[in-house]
């Protein structure tokens, strides 16, 4: 039984609305379509973008907003069920290897562009100012090197307060305030402080600036008098006399940049004994480990008369003091810190004076032995003395003559100072 309203089941319909019969009806004949070789499938039409118009405020599609949230209200029109999927960005992997070597070698080429750059800026800051070609019948040279470091008391470039603050007057010239022989040798470092005291004979020696030659006249004098009659030329040609050792190197230092130094590392820590004060020096200072700045540290080297005057107990307390500010300088805290590492450099090489043949080399190598002092293989030791004559100090030449020998052969030294 057929549902079809009448009427709908006549064949003779040319629209083709259906039968009512239960057979279904036969194929038609279109004959708008030609019957031939089937064209090959057309190419995909590629989507067309059109901009979605702008609804009016308040606008609504009648399901109770004004845009569908079903992601077709872009305005797009895809072909063939959508856009496909975007798929992962196929590509090389990135080489980590290659990266990193890269990245070692542009740091390895910086590191050492600055160290370069630091080498030659620290060494054009030198003063080599003091010419020992002009020092006369020298020793014989030994094996190791030997360094005689000089503190002096120049105030130059300090202000008025300046000196006021760091209590060093205002003399004129300058004058030798310590006296030391560093010996760097395989036995390790050995560093002998020559007290300002000691009784010494000034020998012939040719002037610094006249050039003229002064012949020797058996004077015996303290022997930082030799250093304020001629500078220092006289004063290595009078060590050297005195002691039959060959200087190779001579190193200065005066007031501020001493005191620079220490501020620059952020002071100095010692251990001092006992407690003691000195109006001149400016020094007040208690028992017990404590963090020296510029100015007590200058004080606590300077210190003489609360030691009843004995140059000997204040020589001890440099040997102790430059150890320690070797010591606490040479860490990879100052020298890998620029921010610390140029203001110290800066410091110490603006007052340093040193021969003409010195290196920033061999200043470095000077700097390391002084720290080796106290390493454990380094010796401190005054030189030693037999007693004394009209207030200066005398030698005791035998054992001077021992400590000499051993320091010349580069052997393990066995004499003992005061």
């Amino acid at each position: 039984m057929s549902d079809w309203p009448d009427g709908w089941n006549d064949r003779s319909d040319p629209h083709g609305r259906g039968s009512g019969g239960a057979q279904p009806e036969g194929a038609r004949v279109m004959r708008h379509v030609q019957r031939g070789q089937v064209p090959p499938p057309a190419a995909p039409v590629p989507p067309v973008h059109r901009p979605v118009p702008s609804q009016p405020q308040g606008y609504d599609d009648g399901y109770g907003q004004g845009s569908h949230g079903d992601g077709y209200n872009t305005g797009q029109v895809y072909s063939g069920g959508g856009r496909p999927p975007r798929g992962p960005r196929v590509g090389p992997a990135p080489d980590w290897r290659r990266r990193i070597k890269l990245g070692s070698l542009t740091l390895v080429v910086v590191l050492l562009a600055v160290s370069i750059g630091t080498y030659f800026w620290a060494d054009g800051k030198l003063k080599r100012e003091v010419d020992l070609a002009k020092v006369i019948e020298r020793p014989e040279a030994g094996d190791g090197t030997n360094y005689l470091i000089v503190g002096s008391d120049s105030r130059e470039g300090m202000t008025a307060d300046d000196k006021k603050k760091l209590h060093t007057g205002s003399a004129e010239g300058k004058r030798t305030d310590s006296m030391m022989i560093l010996h760097d040798g395989s036995n390790g470092p050995t560093l002998i402080s020559l007290p300002r005291d000691s009784d010494v004979e000034i020998p012939s020696f040719v002037g610094s600036e006249s050039g003229k030659t002064f012949p020797a006249q058996g004077r015996r004098v303290k022997l930082n008098a030799a250093y304020a009659e001629d500078g220092p030329e006289l004063l290595v040609r009078t060590v050297e006399h005195n002691t039959n050792l060959r200087i190779d190197h001579y190193v200065e230092i005066g007031f501020a940049g001493f005191a620079n130094i220490v501020d620059a590392i952020g002071g100095v820590e010692m251990d001092i004994p006992k407690a003691f004060k000195d109006a001149k020096s400016g020094a007040d200072f208690q028992a017990g480990k404590q963090t020296l700045n510029g100015e007590q540290s200058l004080a606590f080297v300077r210190t003489r008369y609360a030691f009843a005057g004995s140059d000997l107990d204040r020589t001890k307390n440099q040997q102790k003091f430059l150890a320690a500010l070797a010591s606490q300088t040479a860490t990879p805290g100052t020298v890998l810190n620029p921010f610390k590492l140029y203001p110290t450099m800066g410091a110490g090489l603006d007052t340093l004076i040193v021969d003409k043949d010195m290196s920033l080399w061999s200043l470095s190598q000077m700097f390391f032995a002084m720290k080796g002092v106290t390493g454990g293989d380094g010796t401190s030791m005054n030189i030693p003395i037999s007693g004394s004559s009209g207030g200066n100090l005398v030698w005791d030449k035998a054992k001077v003559a021992q400590l000499v020998q051993q320091l010349k052969n580069d052997e393990k030294v066995t004499v003992k100072g005061n």
